[in-house]
């Protein structure tokens, strides 16, 4: 499954602070018709993620009934965006 969206990069602070995209509802839909099938558990979803010239794997977090993808600092960097930027990406998630 391929999926592809853009979306504003914003801050979920924790125990340290991560950085994420929301997950478009559409694409919810579509990620949670195959989730069953594809979850390790705590309804983590495996997925290759591409944003620009990067790529790299990662899993999906639920949040608030849907997904949110995480994005690693060197991808950030090498990408040349932050905190409020609106990224383009594509989802690859094995089915």
């Amino acid at each position: 499954m391929e999926l592809e969206f853009s979306g504003p990069v914003f801050e979920w602070r924790g125990p340290a602070p991560f950085h994420f995209v929301a997950v478009p509802p559409d694409e919810c839909a579509e990620i949670e018709a195959v989730a069953g099938a594809i979850t390790y558990g705590w309804g983590m979803i495996p997925v290759a993620v591409t944003i620009g010239a990067t790529r790299w794997t990662t899993s999906l977090w639920p949040r608030e009934g849907g997904y949110v993808v995480p994005l690693k600092d060197r991808v950030r960097k090498a990408e040349g965006f932050g905190l409020d930027d609106e990224v383009r990406l594509r989802l690859d998630i094995d089915v």
